[in-house]
């Protein structure tokens, strides 16, 4: 294990830059598209050159750097799951409901997104606000930032306004 003592910020990056071949092959332990691993490896870097004052000198580089490149994938991986699933959410409530409003009355659709509209604003706030946000492509950690609440506490609000939300909407979940 190979420790190093960081003195500038200059330094730090000379370092980096010798560690990109062990990162690209650590990117292949979670993906093995070419295109994947070059995000994986860019996103790292970025986060540690922009996290480098929390870097402990004289600690192991690789190993800080390999954290945050599992943590940076796993987030990726929970976002992308969770927008999947809100988009399939969305888009069985639009695929049941719109069919027959484009084939009857346009004006339909203009109800539909209100009583979304609507459905969102019977939200508690702690509710509305994590998922207005996430719906605006904010991650767990940058909405428990600007909410004041822990990660578990966004997500478990998320879940729970997604609940309610279907709740709200049921009409449209047996319509077709």
């Amino acid at each position: 294990m190979q420790s190093i003592s960081v003195q500038t910020n200059s330094e730090f990056c000379r370092q980096l830059t010798r560690e990109i071949s062990s990162l690209q092959k650590f990117a292949r332990k979670f993906t093995s598209d070419h295109q994947r691993i070059d995000d994986l490896v860019q996103d790292t870097l970025i986060k540690a050159l922009r996290y480098f004052h929390q870097f402990k000198s004289g600690t192991n580089l690789k190993a800080w750097l390999f954290v945050i490149m599992r943590n940076t994938y796993l987030n990726n991986y929970r976002k992308n799951v969770l927008k999947r699933a809100t988009l399939n959410f969305i888009e069985e409530i639009n695929a049941s409901s719109l069919r027959p409003a484009s084939s009857h009355n346009m004006g339909e659709i203009k109800f539909i997104q209100q009583d979304i509209t609507h459905a969102m604003k019977k939200l508690s706030q702690k509710l509305y606000l994590p998922i207005k946000l996430f719906s605006l492509g904010y991650k767990y950690c940058e909405i428990a930032k600007q909410t004041g609440v822990p990660i578990g506490t966004v997500k478990t609000r998320i879940h729970m306004g997604r609940i309610q939300l279907k709740q709200l909407l049921r009409d449209y979940d047996h319509a077709s």
